[in-house]
């Protein structure tokens, strides 16, 4: 019988069993080698979440790392809401001043139309004043036009001699020279005229000038004429477009025969030439009146005919007036100058002024016939008394009309 130290104890199971699956083990990885297989390495059985965590950095992950992925090296950073700054606003609209610092504005361009008339009495020339804007009938093209405003105009004068000067008759001279010197020296301080002969072409002696020592050496000039043709139609036409260049009201005082000789123009053209021309208003004074009275009517071809061209000329000159509201008139004595110019310098200086809105509002470069009458509060026409309860004949002297304006003006 042993004894309990030399008996052999029997090892526990937990101690054996590994031991047999050491041999096991060997045996099956020498029976894998051989037979080509692969082999699968212990990182393969470990667990994915395993691996993650043994990956993961040692440091813990901040607020700028977004979630991990299996990506490689590419990492997507979380888009940040509340720290990132707004987007830039967008630019202002570049502000640019207006040169010099003017405002402009939209302006509708209305029609209105500011008529000049004169009313003289028929006998003594003399202005009417005193007339009330229901006293004015103004009519265009027949059609009655709301009178909106009548005022009362007394400004300096801008006028321009228009003197024929040729060697047809010394005694047209003579009356030319006397009606010039007349006129102007019944300018006043702040009145401008200037100086224009005219035979074949039209001469300049001197500029708009209120000084009249300049206006009287440029008339002592006027000695020996060069030509003995006039041509009217051409000096007045050429007048017309210079004074056409200045602003206001302009008066034309043209004294001549009013023959025209070789003139370009036509008649026809030269009233349709003042018609087209604003704010000018013509007075004419016809000269040889006093030849006419001495030699005219003596009959025969020669007097007939020279009395047919007085007479046509005169006619002209009339029509230059009438057309502008201006007067016309053929003194026979010189005598009768200073009082031919007193009329010319009431008309110039008193005048009504009415102004309204055309009912024929359209910018189509018409012509549009004027006529101004005087009626009373009945819409009657207006009778005038003098003194001893006799009637009164008087005048309106007006224009006959205007153009109207054209879109693109």
């Amino acid at each position: 019988m042993m004894s309990p130290q030399t008996a052999a104890t029997p090892l526990p199971l937990a101690l054996s069993v590994p031991r047999r699956a050491v041999r096991l083990g060997l045996c099956c990885f020498l029976a894998l080698l051989s037979s080509g297989l692969p082999i699968a390495s212990a990182d393969a059985q470990t667990p994915a979440a395993t691996r993650q965590q043994q990956q993961s950095p040692a440091n813990p992950p901040t607020d700028e790392a977004g979630p991990q992925t299996d990506n490689g090296s590419i990492i997507l950073r979380k888009k940040k809401d509340a720290d990132e700054p707004p987007p830039p606003a967008a630019p202002e609209a570049p502000k640019v001043k207006n040169p010099n610092n003017e405002t402009y504005s939209l302006r509708v361009d209305v029609p209105i139309v500011n008529l000049d008339v004169n009313v003289v009495l028929d006998k003594t020339h003399q202005f009417v004043p005193g007339l009330k804007p229901a006293n004015f009938l103004v009519l265009e093209d027949g059609v009655e036009q709301p009178v909106q405003n009548v005022r009362m105009s007394q400004t300096p004068i801008t006028a321009v001699m228009l003197l024929e000067f040729a060697s047809n008759s010394y005694r047209l001279i003579y009356d030319m020279r006397n009606a010039s010197y007349s006129f102007f020296r019944s300018l006043r301080p702040d009145d401008y005229i200037a100086v224009i002969t005219f035979d074949l072409r039209t001469h300049i002696l001197t500029d708009f000038t209120n000084n009249k020592d300049i206006v009287a050496q440029s008339l002592q000039t006027l000695t020996i004429p060069g030509f003995s043709d006039t041509n009217t139609f051409d000096a007045l036409y050429e007048t017309l477009d210079r004074v056409s260049r200045i602003e206001g009201r302009k008066y034309i005082v043209m004294i001549g025969s009013g023959r025209d000789t070789f003139s370009k123009i036509t008649l026809d053209k030269m009233l349709a030439k003042i018609k087209a021309t604003p704010n000018v208003t013509i007075f004419t004074i016809g000269t040889g009146a006093f030849s006419n009275e001495l030699y005219g009517g003596r009959g025969g071809m020669s007097g007939g005919i020279r009395d047919l061209n007085y007479l046509q000329a005169q006619n002209q000159l009339k029509t230059f007036a009438s057309m502008t509201g201006g007067l016309s008139f053929s003194p026979i004595f010189e005598g009768a100058l200073p009082d031919v110019f007193s009329q010319i310098n009431d008309s110039i200086r008193n005048e009504y002024v009415l102004t309204y809105r055309p009912t024929n509002n359209k910018n189509d470069g018409s012509y549009r016939k004027v006529k101004v009458l005087l009626v009373d509060n009945e819409g009657h026409p207006l009778q005038m008394q003098d003194e001893k309860q006799k009637p009164l004949k008087y005048s309106v002297i007006a224009r006959d009309g205007y153009r109207a304006k054209l879109p693109v003006e």
